[in-house]
């Protein structure tokens, strides 16, 4: 399975709850990292805490690494600026890997 690096993909559509669309999707890594930054924060909270991101990634990206990465951040209970940072920096440095 390759991953599935520059090219548009089914977007993903950030919500702050369930049927409570932000406006902001994403249909790459590149518009990934940009949404990540722009979203509110509690939309960020909602689909970490759902799974949302990592099945997103796994299913849409074919990024079973970054997947992993992802789903490792329900555990540390970021909230806020906290889990925007690092989930940021996880797909960043996933970015930076891929286009190596």
């Amino acid at each position: 399975m390759s991953v599935r690096k520059l090219e548009q993909v089914a977007p993903f559509y950030f919500c702050v709850d369930v049927g409570q669309y932000t406006g902001v999707s994403a249909a790459s890594y590149e518009d990934f990292l940009a949404s990540i930054k722009r979203v509110d924060v509690k939309s960020l909270s909602f689909h970490v805490d759902r799974g949302d991101f990592e099945n997103w990634v796994l299913d849409v990206l074919k990024d079973e690494r970054l997947a992993k990465e992802i789903g490792k951040l329900r555990n540390r209970k970021l909230r806020g600026q906290a889990l925007r940072n690092r989930l940021y920096r996880i797909v960043s440095e996933r970015c930076k890997e891929l286009t190596k």
